[in-house]
This record gives C-alpha cells, structure tokens and sequence, in this order.
C-alpha cells in the first residue's frame, strides 16, 4: 500500500511511509546498519510515545528528521561507540567501488561536517531546510558545506 504524504500519518503508517528515510538518515550518519535500526527504532517509539501535534506531513517529516538526527548525536556521545567503528562487514551497500571510497570518506568527517554534506547530497535536502532541520543559521550550513566539501577533496586526493 503506498501512502500519500498528503496528510499527517498515524505513527503506524508514518513507519511504513517514512521508516527507510529515518533509516537512511541514520545510517548515512552512523555507519553501521544495526545501530541505524535501533535509532529508527527509538524515533518510531517516541513519535508513538509523545504522539506530538503536528501542522502539516512536511512539519511531521522534519521531526522525524530531527528526532533521528539528535538520536545519532547521542549515539555518538555514548559509550557504546567504541564497540562500532566502521562498517559491519556482512553488510550489503549497493554502491559502486567509487562511492563506497566517498561514502566512506563522509562517514570520516566529523558529525558537524557529516550531516549536512549527506542531508544536502545524499538526501536533496536545500540548505534553507537543512538550516530549519538543525536549527542553525542557513549561512553556517553554508560554511559548513564548503568546510566539509574541502576536508572530503583532501581525503579522496589520489583516490580519483
């Protein structure tokens, strides 16, 4: 059944309609698919918990977008870090030799960096919602971009 995201979902058809988004989301900051999963998994759990009011589908995105996005940040403050450094090795990413070196070059970066080169190149994000969804100035997700943009041309030189 394909939803349309005309509508503020329930939190059941809201994990149908934007369950692999968050996981992309959090994947593409975490690097590991089993911790992806549990942070889409608490983010489902709090929307289902604090069933919050939203003002439109595009509002109900944007907190999902965000929950998942500070889940992260506190992965990454948790001890449980150390124990998943890098990709699983079983894992199946469908990406050519060529991106795989890239994707890997971003999940080098650090999170400030990370996050709005993927939620800009990876997801389509502009950098006016990119902006709103982190709650920062649009001029810092600029800076940030060209920032991050720099450290991955440092990082591939030679690899290309």
């Amino acid at each position: 059944m394909k939803l349309a995201a005309d509508r503020v979902l329930t939190p059941e058809e809201a994990v149908e309609h934007y369950g692999p988004l968050v996981l992309r989301t959090a994947f593409g900051l975490v690097k590991n698919m089993q911790d992806a999963e549990d942070i889409a998994q608490e983010v489902f759990l709090t929307l289902l918990k604090k069933d919050p009011a939203f003002d439109g589908p595009d509002h109900q995105q944007a907190w999902l977008l965000r929950c998942a996005i500070n889940r992260c940040k506190s992965h990454f403050r948790s001890v449980w870090q150390s124990r998943t450094d890098g990709l699983d090795e079983g894992l199946s990413v469908p990406f050519t030799p060529a991106e795989s070196e890239v994707m890997k070059a971003v999940g080098d970066l650090p999170m400030k960096y990370r996050q709005v080169i993927y939620l800009h190149y990876i997801q389509g994000y502009s950098t006016a919602e990119i902006a709103s969804l982190l709650e920062m100035n649009q001029n810092t997700v600029l800076s940030q971009l060209a920032r991050g943009r720099a450290l991955l041309k440092n990082a591939l030189k030679g690899e290309f």
